[in-house]
């Protein structure tokens, strides 16, 4: 669909933009049909108005002209040129194109502050989330972030990759809820993960490592609802040569492992909860170990997958849509699920997609 000014849109469903013709064949036909005191011109002055959100500038003053010049002709036709009260429509019908543009106006400026708040917006998430190099130590990587259509809010979806001492360390996470604070929330689990990243010797520790900073951050805030702040996320650590991966998983969607076209959902092997709740109850992150043989991809992903769901309400369900593909690289792999979901969803992305992706490359790299 075209947007008032050009650009595009959410699409509507096909040939919705051919409404304002229709409205003016109905009006034409139902004029011819029916008897001279009975007018359509209702008809006339609903197609620009129709027009308005659906076509550009161009397309609504055409329609606008298109819909006074019908009511005249008809008009003419049956000889009413010089009638009050046939002129009275027609001029309710000019009115109503001339209504048209200016809402069309309205409209246009509207997706264009919009589209600059979504422009501002995408531009501190890439600051905050800048795209990882595409080799890390033995692995190719890939990340990818897709903002949800509803709103021009900054996201609360996170991801980060480090080579450290102890091997190529990541996260992804999900900061709960949007805006300003969650991208602060951010900001301060991804610091503390690249400090801890290299100074803590275990999964465990790394864990803790954030767990902590993000303790420290919301005492220091002292706001009422600090103990609602969390962060849902997976560790992962994969030791040099890389034929294994170690897992932590704090309350997030498991990670997928595809090997070979088969996919194996990686589930802790027990429950743990969200950073930021060890007020609650804090517990020692449980580490599950798999094996990572070459050629395999880790898919670690953020609820915007998850939850995605088609217009009968069904969720998206990764590991069954990936069963029997082979993606060759970390960028095909995501492209593959991204496109899928917009498929799944028919583009009605309603929640943010943090998707990261590491491979084990077949061949030897130096």
């Amino acid at each position: 669909m075209t947007k008032p000014g050009g650009g595009r849109v959410l699409p509507l469903p096909r040939g919705i933009c051919l409404l304002p013709l229709f409205l003016l064949v109905l009006g034409v036909v139902l004029d011819l049909l029916t008897p001279r005191d009975v007018s359509a011109a209702a008809f006339f002055s609903a197609a620009p108005v129709v027009a308005a959100p659906l076509l550009s500038l161009h397309g609504t003053v055409l329609v606008g002209m298109a819909a006074c010049a019908a009511d005249l002709a008809v008009l003419a036709h049956f000889g009413l040129l010089t009638d009050r009260g046939a002129y009275s429509d027609w001029v309710s019908v000019a009115t109503m194109a001339a209504l048209a543009v200016f809402l069309n106006r309205l409209l246009h400026r509207r997706e264009m502050r919009l589209r600059s708040v979504r422009g501002i917006a995408a531009a501190v998430q890439r600051a905050v989330l800048p795209q990882p190099p595409s080799h890390v130590g033995p692995l190719r990587i890939a990340a990818r972030y897709e903002a949800a259509q509803t709103d021009a809010q900054l996201g609360g979806d996170l991801y980060a990759v480090q080579d450290t001492p102890y091997g190529v360390r990541c996260l992804i996470g999900d900061v709960r809820g949007k805006g300003v604070g969650a991208v602060k929330t951010v900001s301060v689990v991804l610091g503390a993960f690249r400090e801890g990243a290299q100074r803590a010797p275990t999964l465990t520790g790394l864990a803790e490592w954030i767990e902590q900073t993000l303790l420290r951050e919301a005492a220091q805030r002292q706001e009422p609802d600090q103990g609602e702040d969390f962060t849902t996320a997976v560790l992962t650590e994969i030791p040099r040569p890389g034929d294994r991966v170690r897992l932590v998983n704090r309350g997030h969607p498991a990670p997928l492992l595809l090997v070979e076209g088969a996919v194996r959902q990686l589930e802790p092997s027990r429950p743990a909860l969200p950073l930021g709740l060890a007020l609650v109850d804090a517990g020692i992150s449980p580490v599950d170990t798999v094996a990572f043989p070459r050629g395999a991809s880790l898919l670690l992903y953020t609820d915007g997958v998850t939850e995605a769901r088609d217009i009968s309400g069904t969720f998206y369900n990764a590991g069954e849509r990936l069963a029997g593909r082979r993606p060759r690289t970390p960028d095909e792999l995501l492209a593959t699920i991204v496109d899928d979901v917009h498929r799944h969803t028919r583009d009605q992305i309603t929640d943010d997609m943090a998707l990261l992706a590491l491979t084990r490359p077949t061949d030897i790299m130096r």
